[in-house]
């Protein structure tokens, strides 16, 4: 019974390799470049004016956010122990 819970335990937390490093620091990446994005996009809907500017700000805002919770998904389903951030810096 004992191993049960010791392989669960260090299942769901996986060391990172050099290469999964790059790969999560790449990652990091793409995902704050989405939420600001996302961000943008909901700036843009404030400010839109006319129809057409809203139907885009709204298309914008709908294709930014679902990117944005692909990137969330995928970094998820990786399953390993994801540095400390502290300013955009791994530590």
């Amino acid at each position: 019974m004992r191993w049960v819970q010791w392989f669960r335990s260090n299942k769901t937390q996986v060391e990172v390799s050099v290469d999964a490093k790059a790969e999560l620091l790449q990652l990091y990446a793409e995902i704050k470049a989405a939420k600001q994005e996302w961000d943008n996009a909901v700036r843009y809907f404030e400010y839109a004016l006319g129809k057409d500017q809203i139907d885009y700000a709204i298309f914008a805002i709908e294709a930014a956010e679902k990117r944005y919770e692909m990137l969330l998904r995928k970094a998820k389903a990786m399953n390993v122990k994801w540095p400390e951030w502290y300013q955009g810096e791994a530590v």
